[in-house]
């Protein structure tokens, strides 16, 4: 399994990023997948997730700001990310294979925010 992040920078406050996952080794169509986000200090946190069938879930923090979707065709996962803050600057991550905890892991691409 290969998961490989992109799309991270820096941006100033307010801006928006959106960020892929380009996913290989395994049935994507068949896996729940996610963003995580561990800033520095701070414990990995899942940002949002979305399931098999397009169901997604979000942390109360991004509500309203972040969009996650999927593209089974391409075996790709996006992250919409608008009106950014300060407090999403960290190394985002992209997880596949689970509901709520997720088995794989890619090796992130950081975002940084700037005021």
């Amino acid at each position: 399994v290969q998961l490989v992040e992109s799309g991270g920078g820096s941006v100033q406050a307010g801006g928006s990023l959106k960020l892929a996952c380009e996913a290989s080794g395994y049935d994507f169509s068949r896996c729940g997948m996610a963003w995580g986000r561990q800033a520095p200090g701070k414990e990995r946190e899942l940002v949002s997730t979305i399931r098999r069938d397009g169901t997604t879930t979000y942390a109360d923090s991004v509500k309203g700001r972040f969009t996650i979707s999927r593209d089974n065709a391409n075996n790709a996962l996006y992250l919409q990310m608008n009106s950014l803050k300060t407090e999403d600057t960290a190394l985002y991550y992209c997880a596949a294979c689970g509901v709520s905890a997720f088995v794989f892991w890619g090796q992130g691409t950081q975002v940084t925010v700037s005021s």
